[in-house]
């Protein structure tokens, strides 16, 4: 299995969805728990989510491998995206709710870790600076849209319940003023759910390291309560009636964003 697919558009926009794999080597899986193996904490069904972006010509580039094996979205050099709060590690090591992922002695070494990272995580970011370099060569301008979703309700990281839609732009640094406005009225003007921005989740390890506007390329990330659209609970169901109107009001999100990135000034 390759450690990614990629779809070619022919626009500035980038969609990455590094959460939705579910590949796990043979020789990993043997050391996960019970609980792990139905990798509850996966971003389930985004692609279904956003499969409308090919026809609207957006670049994909999604995993074929789980987080539990290595998260996309994390540093290498184990840089910590939120200080004084939890935070999962780049091989995790337990579930969202604690859990733990290995049967006790099955932690991965340093070695293991630095095997993982040569195998599945440097070959999708290498992919994903071609991608960018490539897009600015020929568009002046590039968007990357990092797409997740998390259950609702994940002690954990916040209490309560999640909001619907949670925007991150790390503060604002890692795109555009015009392009964090544009999300989050596109967004927020949508009565059906709750919005936030740059609350508990401002955007991980790619929107904050890609995101360099100054360098005319864009990076925002949209965090979706899993509520929404699917069953959280195993066996995970995507749930059609539910999706749609998320489908309706991402493929008018991503339209608008090709629309300021068509018309942005460099």
């Amino acid at each position: 299995m390759s450690v990614f697919d990629v779809v070619a558009g022919d626009s500035p926009v980038l969609l990455s969805m590094p959460h939705v794999g579910c590949g796990i080597p043979k020789t990993i899986e043997q050391g996960f728990t019970p609980d792990a193996k139905r990798l509850p904490d996966t971003d389930w069904h985004v692609d279904k989510l956003y499969d409308f972006a090919s026809d609207l010509d957006i670049n994909i580039i999604k995993p074929n491998y789980s987080r539990y094996v290595i998260d996309l979205n994390r540093s290498v050099n184990g840089a910590r995206l939120y200080p004084g709060k939890d935070n999962t590690e780049l091989c995790p090591l337990s579930c969202f709710d604690l859990s733990p992922i290995y049967e006790h002695g099955c932690e991965p070494s340093a070695a293991e870790i630095e095997r993982r990272i040569q195998l599945y995580w440097q070959p999708y970011h290498d992919k994903v600076e071609q991608v960018i370099a490539a897009l600015y060569r020929r568009f002046g301008v590039v968007v990357v849209f990092d797409a997740h979703s998390i259950r609702s309700r994940v002690a954990r990281f916040f209490p309560g319940v999640l909001p619907d839609l949670n925007i991150g732009t790390h503060h604002g640094r890692s795109c555009h003023q015009q392009l964090r406005e544009l999300v989050t009225q596109c967004l927020a003007g949508q009565t059906n759910y709750s919005t936030v921005l740059d609350e508990r989740f401002t955007g991980g390890y790619i929107t904050r390291h890609y995101g360099q506007p100054e360098q005319h390329v864009h990076a925002v990330q949209l965090e979706i309560s899993q509520r929404i659209y699917m069953q959280e609970d195993y066996p995970y169901h995507y749930e059609e009636n539910k999706a749609g109107e998320v489908k309706d009001l991402l493929r008018l999100l991503l339209k608008q964003i090709l629309l300021w990135a068509e018309h942005h000034e460099c």
